[in-house]
């Protein structure tokens, strides 16, 4: 399976906090059945300075002691965007880390506040998608507005968002509020990625293989397989894998 949603790069976020911790996330995900993990580090001015210059050095610190430790898991570096005009200025100066490409656009996991969609988040979308970007939207089953009506996500959706849920939303680890949610959305044909937005062994680990077997129990091994390999690989560019 493929990751495309994790916090492994120690110190950056509020993700792993140092080699040990990210080495353990890392060991947890292969034991999981992930192959390919795609490194998202939140960027969010103002909380998380990170950019894709400053993020590069350390992935590849990150790489070499995966390699060192006899690790199996192919990494990507990319980010986890939260949606503010100072994020979007990220985008001029070659600042903004990418996850990877759909169909000839480049596909930026932007993430929502979580107590609300923003009011010029369609608006922002359309600027994005203006400049060959696409937007997969981060768990936006955990959004408080989404959560209160679900339909308020469908917009997105008509304007060509991917929408990436979690694996422990799927699985009930957020609340039973949250899995309804994501139950909606999945049940609609809306979702493309399930992902496992990873941060910790304690609380966050990875469980992509539980919630693909939920999806497979509720749904049926395509669509399993669809949202854990296929379309994450789509965006990965190695299809297949």
């Amino acid at each position: 399976m493929i990751d495309l949603h994790c916090h492994y790069l120690s110190a950056v976020d509020d993700g792993a906090q140092n080699a040990a911790e990210a080495l353990a996330l890392a060991r947890a995900s292969v034991a999981n059945g992930i192959t390919h993990a795609v490194l998202t580090p939140h960027v969010h001015p103002g909380r998380y300075e990170n950019t894709l210059s400053s993020l590069t050095p350390r992935f590849a610190a990150f790489r070499n002691l995966l390699q060192s430790a006899q690790v199996p898991l192919v990494t990507r570096l990319g980010g986890e965007v939260r949606l503010s005009a100072e994020s979007l200025d990220l985008l001029a100066e070659n600042e903004l880390p990418f996850i990877g490409e759909w169909e000839g656009n480049k596909v930026v996991l932007l993430e929502f506040p979580p107590g609300q969609i923003p009011a010029g988040a369609i608006n922002a979308v359309g600027y994005l998608r203006a400049r060959g970007i696409l937007p997969m939207i981060a768990h936006p089953e955990r959004n408080k507005d989404v959560m209160r009506d679900w339909r308020k996500i469908e917009p997105f959706v008509k304007e060509g968002c991917l929408l990436q849920i979690t694996a422990a939303s799927v699985c009930g680890m957020f609340g039973e509020a949250i899995q309804a949610t994501a139950e909606q959305v999945l049940a609609a044909g809306w979702v493309c990625v399930v992902a496992t937005d990873a941060h910790n062994l304690e609380h966050r680990p990875p469980v992509l293989a539980e919630a693909r077997a939920m999806v497979q129990q509720r749904y049926g091994d395509a669509l399993a397989t669809l949202l854990t390999e296929v379309n994450p690989g789509r965006i990965w560019g190695c299809a297949g894998v």
